[in-house]
């Protein structure tokens, strides 16, 4: 057998789980613990492919719509959030519903509804569509919430009074693009109320940082984590954004894309907020099969951080 080229593997630190989404699959999970399966699920609970199947296993059922519950099981709502009128209806058929939003994402729907009731306009910076900003912009009656997702946007906005806007993101965002696009919303409408700390999540914040300090060092950089999560995409774009110039987003080991990495001395790997550890580790030892591995660890922040499960799940049947 021919010797194995060394490579350095760069491991970030912080990446994978965040609080919100530890959360998120722990209310499912208990859910089925105190009802039973099954337990309906609006929405992937968080978008990992890995840990929605885990979940089904265990009696989790995943659907898009309130629609496709039945009334007599309960549903939980996923970590990014749901538009009011999803937890009214859910209300009014007298649904047993557990809501698991991350306290993040809450916080940014309690404070555009406290700028609603000011006669506040908002201007949402988020992608189109992305579940996490049409809950968000469900939180308020149409026309209340206008979305940009470039700087370009924010030239071509119309709105309702100048003199009355703030602003407000979603948290799974580009810390960097999002600043531009602040920035240009502060130019235009110099009025405009700006969040009084940062709604992109710490979480977010934390992996981009140590994707920013690994660059340097890599050849190449591995993000894993679901085609639908914004933040994994993300972390693909300050890759790149930071120079290092093959950055690819994979679910799972069995992505890699061997052929691409032939040469290098030196990779990058994180994970998205939506990616268990368990999947890190598989790409680890996939690389450790094909090379002489030395890992490094590239810690630029330390979390702590942890939320509690809704009340409704700490008692009593």
């Amino acid at each position: 057998m021919p010797p194995r080229p060394p490579l350095t593997l760069y491991l970030a630190a912080p990446r994978g789980f965040c609080a919100g989404v530890d959360r998120a699959i722990r209310i499912v999970e208990l859910a089925i613990e105190k009802w039973g399966a099954p337990v309906y699920v609006r929405h992937e609970i968080v978008h990992n492919k890995f840990v929605v199947d885990g979940l089904r296993a265990k009696g989790a059922v995943f659907v898009e719509e309130l629609d496709d519950c039945p009334p007599d099981r309960p549903v939980v709502f996923s970590a990014h959030g749901v538009p009011k009128a999803v937890p009214a209806e859910a209300a009014r058929r007298e649904m047993i519903a557990v809501d698991a939003t991350c306290p993040l994402v809450t916080k940014v729907h309690n404070e555009a509804a406290r700028h609603h009731e000011n006669g506040l306009q908002l201007i949402m910076i988020g992608h189109e569509g992305h579940p996490e900003t049409v809950g968000t912009m469900g939180q308020l009656p149409p026309g209340e919430v206008l979305l940009v997702e470039t700087v370009q946007d924010v030239a071509r906005l119309q709105v309702r009074d100048p003199q009355k806007l703030a602003y407000i993101t979603q948290t799974t965002l580009s810390v960097d693009d999002t600043a531009d696009i602040a920035a240009a919303l502060v130019a235009r409408f110099p009025a405009i109320l700006v969040p009084a700390h940062d709604d992109i999540c710490y979480a977010t914040t934390n992996r981009q940082m140590a994707v920013k300090a690994m660059a340097p060092r890599i050849d190449a950089l591995l993000v894993i984590g679901a085609p639908n999560s914004s933040n994994s995409k993300r972390l693909v774009e300050v890759g790149r954004t930071a120079g290092c110039t093959y950055a690819q987003l994979i679910q799972r080991a069995a992505e890699i894309d061997w052929r691409a990495l032939d040469g290098i001395t030196a990779i990058g790997i994180t994970a998205g907020a939506s990616a268990p550890e368990v999947l890190v580790n598989e790409v680890i030892d996939a690389f450790a099969q094909r090379f002489d591995l030395q890992v490094e660890r590239v810690e630029t922040a330390v979390e702590n951080v942890e939320f509690k499960v809704p009340r409704i799940l700490r008692e009593p049947a």
